[in-house]
């Protein structure tokens, strides 16, 4: 009798998530092509991650929103329209998913009709704050947690997201103000349901109820999407997301000018709030990744890039609690890819702590030599090929460069070719030109 999943080490964990992610359940495959295609890129994925020689180099050119562009339309469109949305993408993976080796799933950062509902204020999108023709999102940096309420926050989360945190960030949430704090709450007789009674309170509770139906309707239009990729050949990992704790603190809390001023003014605070935050972030992730069913889970690290703090800055406030974070992970099997932002040259160093095949690391402008030499006997390397090139470039540089990368990164195993960075308005030949280089330069045995 096989043992429960609890019981078996780390290392047993990931290989039974990399297994059944190779033999998905449930999955008919539209044909035995299909079939063969499917394990054959899903091996190269696993022989990469476990820093191993596949066949060849595995590569991975995603369209972002560019399917929207190339049949005339917008981001603007596409992200309130799911119709079209759905139209675009069925037929861009028709006609070019095959030269790609992807098959691009229409997974928006957030629906726009979601975001006007809950009158929310981190981002500005294409009919809310910039043009129409404007591509994705942009954030809008600001302290939306003070400089004296780390106590607040440390005494109690939950408290501080719902009455202080949301109604800053959403207009949805400016109700839930007037709400007395939960706390201590040991039955309803306790209880202040005075709010409810608000007009304003009303109509907030009905809109979040609007924005979770206006959810389920894009999740019943998108998540089909998962499912026909993989029958089609083209594995999808459905990775989780996560944030380096101080991340957390820093992007949309006290934000970057904030945490700067606290490293200094009030560190131990910080590393409080740090250290408060570590052990929310495994928790919620662990939980989320496991209802996900995931492989991996994502981290986009913002502040912890060269430039931003200096060494002792970075050994002290951002790679302890993120490392616990990655640990914590890696103990129950899952694969962490980290997207460092930027370059992390003075941080390779510091960052080799990993065992083999438990952590990939996604590149943007790091020196990929000097990173194949540190940590790439532990760690898979993913990406540097540079956004601006896919851009503006042309196929021959594009393959040039990819050429350059195969030739400095895939030797022993271990490299996943993609974009250093978004590649949302990368000329479609210019990707095609990256799989092109990796079937052509990046074969390991014939």
């Amino acid at each position: 009798m096989e043992k429960d999943f609890t019981q078996f080490t780390p290392e047993e964990k990931r290989s039974k998530r990399l297994a059944a992610w190779l033999n998905p359940q449930g999955i008919q495959f539209v044909s035995h092509e299909a079939e063969t295609d499917y394990k054959q890129r899903a091996q190269r994925f696993i022989d990469v991650i476990n820093v191993e020689e596949p066949d060849r180099v595995p590569v991975f050119a995603s369209s972002g929103s560019m399917p929207a562009y190339e049949y005339g339309l917008d981001y603007r469109t596409v992200s309130y329209d799911y119709k079209k949305l759905i139209e675009v993408y069925e037929r861009f993976n028709a006609e070019h998913a095959a030269e790609l080796e992807c098959f691009s799933v229409p997974l928006l950062h957030f629906p726009s009709k979601i975001l006007d509902i809950i009158d929310y204020k981190l981002y500005r999108w294409p009919g809310h704050g910039l043009p129409d023709n404007s591509r994705g999102y942009q954030f809008v940096e600001g302290e939306y947690m003070k400089a004296d309420e780390y106590d607040a926050l440390l005494k109690d989360p939950s408290d501080f997201w719902l009455r202080t945190y949301l109604p800053r960030i959403s207009g949805v949430f400016e109700p839930f103000t007037m709400f007395k704090p939960l706390t201590h709450i040991v039955e309803l007789a306790m209880m202040d349901l005075s709010p409810l009674a608000m007009p304003n309170v009303q109509a907030s509770l009905q809109a979040l109820i609007e924005a979770g139906k206006e959810y389920q309707n894009y999740i019943q239009m998108t998540m089909p999407f998962i499912f026909k990729s993989m029958m089609m050949g083209y594995p999808i990992s459905m990775g989780a997301f996560c944030k380096a704790p101080f991340d957390i603190l820093g992007d949309t809390l006290r934000g970057t000018k904030g945490i700067m001023m606290d490293m200094y003014r009030q560190p131990e605070k910080l590393l409080a709030a740090v250290d408060r935050l570590t052990d929310l972030t495994i928790e919620t992730t662990l939980r989320n990744a496991e209802m996900m069913r995931s492989i991996t889970i994502m981290f986009p690290l913002h502040k912890g890039a060269d430039g931003w703090m200096n060494g002792d800055q970075f050994e002290k406030f951002y790679w302890p609690s993120l490392k616990k974070v990655i640990n914590a992970l890696n103990n129950e099997g899952f694969i962490v890819i980290l997207f460092a932002e930027g370059s992390y040259n003075s941080r390779l160093e510091s960052i080799n702590e990993f065992t083999k095949g438990n952590v990939c690391w996604w590149f943007d402008q790091t020196d990929m030599a000097k990173a194949k030499k540190i940590i790439g006997k532990n760690c898979c390397i993913w990406g540097n090929v540079p956004s601006s090139m896919l851009v503006t470039g042309t196929p021959d540089q594009v393959k040039e460069r990819c050429r350059q990368l195969i030739e400095t990164c895939a030797l022993g195993g271990g490299y996943l070719l993609c974009p250093g960075a978004s590649a949302d308005e990368a000329k479609l030949e210019n990707l095609k030109a990256m799989v092109q280089a990796a079937k052509e330069y990046g074969v390991y045995r014939q």
